[in-house]
C-alpha cells in the first residue's frame, strides 16, 4: 500500500481491477502516474471500460508505462467481463472466496489483487492480506519479531481481529509511516 491511504469511495469494478494490475509490483507513486496516464489515454474516468480497453492502441498503452505482460492482463480482464465469463455487478452477492476464485481465473490476478478488490472496492470487512508486504511488516512490528512472519503465523495472530480484520490490515499499514 505504500504510504497511500486506502480510499473506500465507491468506485467502478472494472477500474478497480485495472487498478489492481497497474499496481502490481510497483509503488504506489509509480502506479499513480501511469492509471493517470491510462485514464487519460481511454478518455477520463467515465470512459474507463472493457470496450475501451480492447480498443485502445497497445503502443499507446505502453507509452504510459504499462508492461507488454500488464497489457495482455488488461485485454484479458477486458474480453472476461465482456464475455460474461466475469459478472463484475454479480460479484456483490458472492462469497469472498467464490469472489477470490473468479478474479484469480484471468491472467495476471493472483489472490493479493483478488484481496485488494475485496477490501476497497466492495468493502468486504474481513480481509486479511498475508501477501501484501505492507501487511507483512505491520505484523512484524506489531509483535516485535525479528524475521518477517510466515503467512501461517499472520493468519493465526489475525484470527483475533475476526471478523474486522479489513480494519486491522489498514491500522497495520498505517504502522509503516
Amino acid at each position: 500500500m505504500g504510504s497511500r491511504r486506502p480510499s473506500f469511495a465507491p468506485r467502478d469494478p472494472f477500474h478497480a481491477l485495472v487498478r489492481a494490475v497497474l499496481s502490481q509490483q510497483l509503488s504506489t507513486k509509480a502506479a499513480d502516474t501511469i492509471e493517470r496516464r491510462v485514464v487519460e489515454l481511454l478518455g477520463g474516468l467515465e470512459a474507463v471500460s472493457p470496450a475501451a480497453m480492447v480498443a485502445v492502441d497497445p503502443v499507446a498503452l505502453r507509452a504510459a508505462g504499462v508492461s507488454g505482460p500488464k497489457i495482455s492482463y488488461l485485454r484479458d480482464l477486458a474480453a472476461h467481463v465482456m464475455d460474461g465469463r466475469l459478472d463484475l455487478h454479480g460479484l456483490t452477492h458472492k462469497t469472498d472466496d467464490e469472489i477470490v476464485t473468479e478474479i484469480t481465473a484471468i491472467k495476471g490476478f493472483g489472490r493479493w489483487s483478488a484481496e485488494m478488490f475485496l477490501m476497497f472496492c466492495l468493502h468486504r470487512p474481513d480481509v486479511f492480506p498475508v501477501g501484501d508486504l505492507g501487511i507483512v511488516k505491520g505484523v512484524q512490528i506489531l509483535t516485535g519479531m525479528k524475521r518477517r512472519p510466515k503467512p501461517r503465523t499472520m493468519t493465526r495472530a489475525a484470527e483475533l481481529w475476526r471478523p474486522h480484520r479489513s480494519v486491522a490490515s489498514w491500522y497495520l499499514w498505517r504502522l509503516l509511516e
